[in-house]
């Protein structure tokens, strides 16, 4: 894996993880730095997920975005998930 493509997958994985706090709402329990890890976190989980079901390549556009949307959709989960442990403690 290229480095620059690693670059561009934790800069969408930090935006999907801001704008799943927005989709999500609430106060943010860690923090926009904090979204934004879980937003990485959550393309990461996202990615694999596409890798699973053998969805996107690397370098084409189709797959770019089939990458932003499973990276936002692996971040809205991690951070509804962390909303609702936050809530329950």
């Amino acid at each position: 894996m290229p480095a620059w493509s690693l670059l561009v997958w934790l800069a969408i994985g930090a935006v999907a993880g801001l704008v799943a706090r927005n989709f999500i709402g609430g106060t943010p329990p860690f923090g926009k730095i904090g979204d934004m890890i879980l937003g990485i976190a959550g393309g990461v989980v996202g990615g694999y997920g596409l890798a699973l079901l053998g969805i996107g390549g690397s370098g084409t556009v189709g797959g770019l975005i089939a990458t932003c949307i499973a990276a936002l959709a692996g971040a809205m989960l991690l951070v509804w998930l962390t909303k609702r442990i936050k809530v329950q403690r």
